[in-house]
């Protein structure tokens, strides 16, 4: 999409991404793999839940090379309580061998949506994280509602937002405004009773605009 109106998003969204900038990513890691690991378990899941079953299960499997040593009956046992459990345990121990036989986690968006389980939302929060140049926006549950809530994009689906934001955004803040949009989401923006009047973006928002009218 084209901008309707040529605003310049790249500065409104400026306070909002000096205000999440250093706030903890919402799955609590301790390392890449642990992340990996995370947000291929989270997927249609709430990231509280995970991190409620991350200590167990990272002390039984520490490294990837135990993960890729497991079986899912192993697995089962630790995650039974995962939406879609089955399909994830599977993604991670065929993950978990793949990266083991190549002896790294990929440190690109080609390389990481070839893992199972693995798309463009899950490889932009690994490369945030990672510390690597963003590669795409961030498009969890929360930007799919918020973005075009905004006027960022007209867009229904997540692919085609995360391709207007690539395009009415600045490459420079890709790594972090998507995150800042989802937690803007998760905290201000809600899907119902949004907080109008604690949001940084209200005057611009084009969804607040109708509420005033």
């Amino acid at each position: 999409m084209d901008l309707f109106d040529n605003k310049d998003w790249g500065e409104i969204l400026k306070p909002l991404i000096e205000k999440y900038r250093n706030h903890r990513h919402p799955l609590h890691y301790g390392n890449i793999y642990q992340l990996l690991v995370m947000v291929i378990l989270s997927a249609q899941d709430r990231d509280d839940h995970i991190n409620s079953l991350a200590p167990a299960f990272f002390d039984r499997y520490p490294t990837i090379d135990t993960l890729a040593d497991a079986n899912q009956n192993d697995l089962l046992q630790l995650l039974q309580g995962v939406r879609y459990h089955n399909n994830k345990i599977e993604w991670i121990l065929q993950t978990a061998k793949i990266i083991n036989s190549k002896g790294h986690i990929p440190e690109n968006m080609k390389e990481l949506i070839t893992l199972p389980g693995i798309g463009r939302k899950s490889a932009n929060v690994l490369l945030r994280e990672m510390g690597k140049p963003a590669q795409g926006v961030l498009v969890d549950l929360h930007v799919l509602r918020v973005a075009p809530r905004l006027g960022i994009t007209d867009a229904k689906v997540a692919d085609d937002i995360e391709k207007d934001l690539m395009k009415n955004l600045p490459r420079s803040i890709w790594a972090e405004a998507g995150l800042s949009i989802s937690f803007l989401g998760r905290e201000i923006c809600r899907p119902r009773n949004p907080k109008h009047k604690e949001c940084l973006l209200a005057e611009s928002c084009n969804f607040y605009k109708t509420v005033k009218s």
